[in-house]
């Protein structure tokens, strides 16, 4: 009996360790089989096992030995990269591959990220592991593909079961979107790829030369701000996907790495100018005008922060940077709510690129995977807003054009009509001479007439006003009888301008122009716009009563017109006036006169507007 007891103990010992022995087979790495890798890539995120190297002190020898093995964390989401956001740990990844045919197979594994510092690839080889070294701060490797991104070879022997390992790390936004690729199909792929990268960055010079062509024509500062601001976009995301180490600065490890961020913060205050200028915002909205100041000075700090310190500055950067896009647009927003021509294009271009940005900078933190849209976003939204800021750039061009083309025709059709007015001059008699002298000073009259026309109302302006209130003072001082004049303000009208738009304050400033004229109407009596929503009235041999009485009709007449006003006290366009009466005598002057009118407008408008009130 106790030899029965004891086999049948070393029985349920043995089906316990099977049992064991075969939930961790379950538990452990996820097996690629490498005959499976065809015609199209297979991403490696949900294969890796994952360990962190806090300290960065971790070897080869270390990881691999049995009490490391279960400090691998396995089970990684399906998606396109593994993100660790910013840190100084070290990556550890490992990879369980096999080949299931009877073939060696060659295959590619692809880090399709270029700002990785360090990558160390461990294949095991006859003699133990092999080790690949890649990554910007090393010279490209002669057993590496030539590639814009990380490309390790991968050979994999006849019904091999192997572990692969990989060590990662670097100062930049740490991110793995790893694939492993067929020979061929890397090779055709990587073919098309070059054609797009090409298309993308040939936009991009074909955009800035044909704006640098507009700044050396024009001469219009917008268009080098605007290339600047293309330039050194194009310059970061060239460092970002690769290009500029693949084909122009080859093995840079320094300007590699800091060769996205530094652009950006040139490429930001470039944008952060042309949109002052652009949008005007130092007129249309200065107080965030202040706030675009802060955000260029910002920004032109990082451009020598992060030479200097990059490591300590690269996320604060990252976070000015996002703000700096939600600002851009925002100020776009505010100007197009204000009716901004300009304001259109700037808001549809930016749009695209700003959700290209904030996608960019959240994958860069962490906050969101690694995809088309978070990794090649910026290129696509760059090429669609520069497509769409050059069509704004352009119309500005063409309208530009077609006034000096126009302005060039009429001075020649000018030019023209006096030759042939000269030629025939030669052949007139002195009749014909005197005729065109009366047609001269007929063209003197109109023309002096216009020069003390307002433009807008079509009233009196305030020249011709000051000229006619000399005269007016001569003649009362020289006749011994009164002149009254009145001084009128259009209530709370920055409020209405402010609300109703420029184009409604035009059209309210023409009516009360046209209420002026007809309530004073007098021979001999003048109205005038003096300037901004401010008229007066001139009325010789005036009393104060009935020039008050005159004023009094313009106000109610005014307030008859019902002109919307919705933030006026009563809801709609009144008018304020202060008038005065005088009679010229020694030691007195026109302006005692202009002066008195206006501290009774004044008195109006402490009085609560919408009056009447004589100067004292």
């Amino acid at each position: 009996m106790n030899q029965i007891y004891r086999y049948g103990r070393w029985l349920g010992l043995w089906l316990c360790s099977c049992f064991f022995f075969a939930g961790q087979a379950f538990a452990g790495d996820k097996v690629l089989d490498v005959t499976q890798v065809q015609s199209s890539a297979v991403s490696l995120t949900e294969y890796f096992s994952v360990l962190e190297d806090s300290a960065g002190t971790l070897t080869l020898a270390d990881i691999t030995k049995p009490e490391f093995a279960d400090r691998f964390k396995t089970g990684q989401a399906r998606t396109e990269a593994l993100g660790f956001s910013y840190t100084k740990s070290a990556i550890w990844l490992r990879l369980h591959v096999k080949n299931a045919s009877d073939q060696p197979l060659e295959r590619v594994l692809e880090i399709t990220y270029a700002l990785l510092a360090t990558v160390d690839f461990y294949q095991p080889g006859e003699k133990g592991f092999e080790r690949i070294e890649a990554g910007y701060l090393r010279p490209a490797s002669e057993h590496a593909h030539t590639s814009r991104f990380i490309a390790l070879p991968l050979v994999v022997p006849a019904g091999a079961d192997q572990l692969l390992y990989l060590r990662i790390q670097t100062p930049n936004s740490l991110n793995i979107p790893a694939r492993l690729w067929s020979m061929e199909a890397f090779h055709s792929h990587q073919a098309g790829d070059h054609a797009l990268q090409a298309l993308y960055f040939g936009i991009v010079l074909a955009i800035a030369f044909y704006n640098l062509m507009l700044f050396i024509a024009l001469r219009d500062l917008n268009y080098l701000i605007y290339v600047i601001f293309a330039t050194s976009l194009s310059l970061a995301l060239a460092n970002f996907t690769g290009m500029g180490g693949e084909f122009i600065w080859g093995f840079a490890p320094i300007w590699t790495k800091i060769g996205v961020n530094v652009p950006a913060a040139l490429a930001s205050v470039a944008i952060l100018l042309f949109t002052r200028r652009l949008l005007n915002t130092a007129q249309v909205v200065p107080r965030i005008d202040l706030w675009i100041k802060l955000f260029m000075a910002a920004n032109a700090a990082f451009l020598f922060l992060l030479m200097l310190w990059f490591w300590e500055f690269n996320r604060f950067f990252v976070v000015t940077n996002l703000l700096t896009s939600v600002l851009i647009l925002g100020v776009g927003m505010v100007c197009a709510s204000k009716r901004q021509r300009s304001a259109y294009y700037f808001v549809a271009a930016f749009s695209v690129l700003f959700l290209a940005n904030v996608l960019s900078h959240m994958r860069n933190l962490g906050w969101v995977p690694t995809n088309v849209f978070t990794s090649d976003g910026l290129q696509i939204g760059s090429v669609i807003e520069m497509l769409l800021l050059s069509l704004a750039l352009a119309d500005r061009f063409n309208i530009m054009r077609r006034e000096k083309i126009a302005a060039q025709a009429r001075a020649l059709q000018v030019q023209g009509e006096l030759v042939e007015t000269l030629r025939a001059s030669e052949h007139l008699l002195e009749g014909r001479v005197a005729e065109r002298t009366a047609e001269l000073q007929a063209v003197n009259r109109q023309l002096e007439a216009i020069s003390t026309t307002d433009a807008l109302t079509g009233i009196a302006n305030r020249r011709h006003f000051d000229t006619v209130l000399a005269d007016e003072w001569t003649r009362a001082a020289r006749a011994g009888h009164t002149l009254a004049l009145g001084f009128m303000d259009v209530d709370w009208f920055k409020k209405y301008n402010d609300h109703y738009g420029h184009p409604a304050g035009d059209e309210c400033l023409r009516q009360v122009a046209r209420v002026l004229s007809e309530a004073i109407g007098r021979t001999g009596d003048l109205v005038a716009r003096y300037g901004g929503e401010e008229f007066v009235f001139i009325t010789p041999a005036t009393t104060i009563e009935n020039a008050m009485l005159m004023a009094r009709r313009v106000c109610a007449a005014m307030h008859a017109q019902s002109l919307a006003h919705e933030l006026s006290e009563f809801s709609c366009v009144t008018v304020s006036i202060g008038v005065a009466s005088m009679l010229p005598a020694q030691g007195r002057s026109s302006y005692d006169l202009v002066t008195a009118a206006d501290k009774a407008l004044y008195a109006a408008k402490q009085q609560g507007r919408n009056r009447v009130v004589a100067a004292a």
